[in-house]
């Protein structure tokens, strides 16, 4: 069903107090004043300056500059445009360079660039009229990835449960989208991490340069890219889609097979 996609376009016991030293009336006056004693040594503490954000930093670079409601509302946002019974003009606030990743069994590189992206999700629409996504958690966190989502989508009856998760630039906007089968051994971490937020988890937004600058805008093609993707497989796999979106979508379509769907939502065993 989706070979005209090319043409359609997440009580403490305090310490005992030490008893103070009592010292006689002259010595306790010719002692020195606390401030006097600390104050140099004050000012010859470094102060930490705040990290400088580069155009080629990881998106673990930048802090929430909105409200917790706000990046929550993003992926419920998202997921109005793969419910077919939500409101068709509530969308997420894409970047002009989004760029979408689902890990397998699903196509990887799905959508690239905001208009792409949104076209993709109206194929999908179009190829399951009946798609709905009723049962939805999205959540807010203070690094990146600020927003994730634990959702179940319902094709045609069945059940598909999703974790998605959306990392952000300084102005709101979605730079990147990355999603996993909420299902074991497909889940990016153990049931102890219901969130992902451990240390280690292998999501690919936080090892791409240029998600953490301002706007977030991935450069595919900077030198800093080609630094990363010479070791690390995924993120150079990551380039190869983006250099040849349809070309490499239409080759990890056909390998999916058949029970795509079937597997990534837990129809059947793998």
């Amino acid at each position: 069903m989706f070979q005209n996609l090319r043409r359609q376009f997440w009580h403490i016991v305090p310490p005992t107090p030490t008893p103070k030293t009592q010292y006689p009336a002259p010595m306790r006056a010719a002692l020195p004043p606390l401030s006097v004693v600390l104050l140099p040594l004050l000012a010859c503490t470094p102060v930490a300056e705040p990290v400088a954000c580069t155009d080629d930093s990881l998106s673990t670079c930048l802090a929430p500059t909105q409200g917790d409601d706000y990046y929550a509302d993003q992926g419920q946002r998202y997921f109005d445009t793969l419910d077919a019974s939500a409101d068709p003009e509530s969308e997420p606030t894409y970047s002009e360079l989004v760029a979408r990743w689902e890990w397998p069994p699903w196509l990887l590189l799905t959508g690239y660039g905001r208009d792409l992206t949104l076209a993709v999700d109206e194929v999908v629409l179009a190829v399951y009229p009946g798609t709905t996504v009723p049962d939805r958690d999205c959540r807010a966190f203070d690094v990146q990835p600020f927003g994730r989502c634990r959702v179940t989508m319902d094709f045609d009856g069945q059940p598909c449960p999703i974790f998605e998760e959306f990392t952000f630039n300084d102005q709101g906007e979605v730079t990147f989208v990355e999603a996993w089968s909420d299902l074991p051994g497909m889940f990016p971490s153990d049931d102890s991490d219901p969130w992902a937020e451990a240390d280690g988890v292998a999501r690919l937004s936080t090892r791409i340069p240029g998600l953490g600058s301002a706007t977030g805008r991935i450069d595919p093609g900077s030198d800093a890219m080609a630094d990363v993707a010479a070791t690390d497989a995924d993120v150079a796999e990551f380039v190869r889609h983006t250099e040849d979106f349809w070309g490499t979508w239409s080759e990890t379509y056909e390998a999916a097979g058949d029970d795509l769907y079937a597997r990534g939502c837990g129809w059947t065993t793998p």
